[in-house]
């Protein structure tokens, strides 16, 4: 089913200048590269008013709604008024129109600085609402939405692509990843529909690994050598990932190349490369004080 993408941008006179264009531009370009690029339409409204939001969501029945531009925390969103100053929308106005089109719309995207407070609101209506906590710079507001819509359109779910995005602001090296906060829907596993419900199985689900996990994986990466410079890019290869696009692989310190890889892995929820760090580890440790954890861990994460 093909899924339309409304954004909504917003930046008044007398506001300070945002790079919404660019973050528009990324956006559209990562969707049109995409292995599900068919399912996706973007629509874009621009120097957005408070009707201009009613009249969109009619004509474009859209199933994803992003917001860029400015938010104030309790006094709301910034749009613009018929002279193009701003007007402030409040979370409860917003999440009174959202219940309209509650069945339609299954996420809501708030790239503006301040916005859990709508978030909170929205999310008492739709499935998945994402709001940032605090301010929220430009270069982390683009990262995070061009990550989010790229593990869209690979076909991953919301869950995922937040991740996803929150990966991509560490990535690019911006101290923002925790900024972004995904606001889920009380009850929402009663309103997925039999459809999207997984098929039933025996096997028992994945486990998080916690933090004294992640721990345990980052010290024994550094202990057998694998997070040397010389060993990274090789090491990248064989659990299966693309080391050009690590930003931190050329760290210095052995220390912060592990725990960024594992933070990372850990992030954008990419097991299949945590069980392979787990096979490299098992050939030092597997007879010392440390095999109990990794088994343990290797347990959570059902390796094969």
């Amino acid at each position: 089913m093909v899924q339309t993408i409304l954004i909504l941008a917003a930046n008044p006179q007398g506001t300070k200048p945002l790079r919404l264009d660019e973050e528009v531009r990324e956006i559209d370009a990562g969707l049109q590269r995409a292995k599900q690029r068919e399912q996706f339409v973007l629509e874009q409204k621009w120097a957005v008013r408070p009707r201009d939001i009613q009249r969109a969501m009619l004509d474009n029945n859209p199933s994803i709604v992003h917001f860029s531009g400015h938010g104030t925390g309790d006094e709301g969103l910034v749009f613009e008024d018929e002279i193009g100053s701003a007007k402030l929308v409040d979370g409860e106005a917003l999440a009174g129109l959202f219940e309209l089109f509650a069945e339609q719309v299954e996420c809501v995207v708030l790239n503006g600085c301040y916005s859990e407070v709508q978030a909170d609101a929205i999310a008492q209506q739709i499935n998945y609402v994402i709001g940032m906590k605090k301010a929220i710079g430009d270069r982390a507001a683009i990262e995070f939405a061009v990550g989010f819509y790229d593990a869209l359109g690979s076909g991953r779910p919301v869950e995922f692509a937040y991740k996803f995005g929150c990966a991509a602001i560490r990535l690019a090296g911006v101290p923002e990843q925790l900024t972004p906060i995904l606001k889920k829907k009380p009850n929402i596993e009663k309103t997925v529909s039999i459809e999207e419900q997984p098929p039933i199985t025996n096997e028992p689900a994945p486990e998080e690994l916690n933090d004294y996990d992640r721990e345990i994986l980052t010290n024994l990466l550094i202990r057998s050598g694998r997070a040397e410079y010389s060993a990274r890019k090789a090491l990248c290869i064989r659990i299966g990932i693309e080391p050009n696009q690590l930003g931190f692989l050329r760290q210095s310190a052995d220390a912060d190349f592990a725990l960024e890889l594992i933070s990372h892995l850990h992030n954008v929820d990419d097991k299949r490369a945590l069980c392979k760090i787990c096979s490299e580890l098992d050939v030092f440790f597997r007879r010392s004080k440390y095999s109990a954890d990794l088994e343990n861990i290797k347990s959570k994460l059902i390796c094969k």
